[in-house]
């Protein structure tokens, strides 16, 4: 079970700013950020505003997960992730949309049993009147090498 859950929350995980960061407008970096911490601290509020009403999560498992069931996954009692760093970053960003992603080895509990998984994952970002917001995310396991 925890594997599925960390597939979907993983879902929405946005990514640290890499270095070449510039590139990336201040408002979208700012929404990265809020979002990640809003994952870390399975803050409901925060991911309601994040994250778009049509909001699509493809997960690990290719299991197909709506907004509410993100945001209950993230704000379960008894899972919890910690911080985490984007390797691999992919950051590519035009006027109204991006795509920001990466490899995440994600850590935490759930249900307090301790897990950790590789993931790499792709977030779509939407800017609607004015707001970035998660549109889709696609997350999947990291070929072995």
């Amino acid at each position: 079970m925890w594997k599925l859950r960390a597939a979907s929350l993983i879902a929405a995980l946005a990514l640290c700013l890499a270095a070449d960061a510039a590139e990336i407008p201040a408002d979208l970096a700012q929404a990265v950020h809020d979002y990640d911490a809003a994952q870390v601290h399975g803050n409901r509020a925060e991911l309601q505003r994040l994250v778009a009403d049509d909001y699509t999560l493809v997960n690990s498992s290719g299991r197909i997960q709506s907004k509410a069931e993100l945001i209950a996954d993230y704000t379960t009692p008894g899972y919890k992730i910690e911080p985490f760093e984007i390797l691999e970053p992919v950051e590519k960003a035009w006027s109204d949309g991006a795509v920001m992603g990466g490899v995440v080895n994600l850590r935490g509990t759930d249900g307090g049993k301790p897990f950790a998984v590789t993931l790499r994952f792709a977030d779509i970002w939407a800017k609607r009147n004015g707001k970035w917001q998660v549109i889709y995310t696609h997350v999947s396991r990291p070929a072995s090498e």
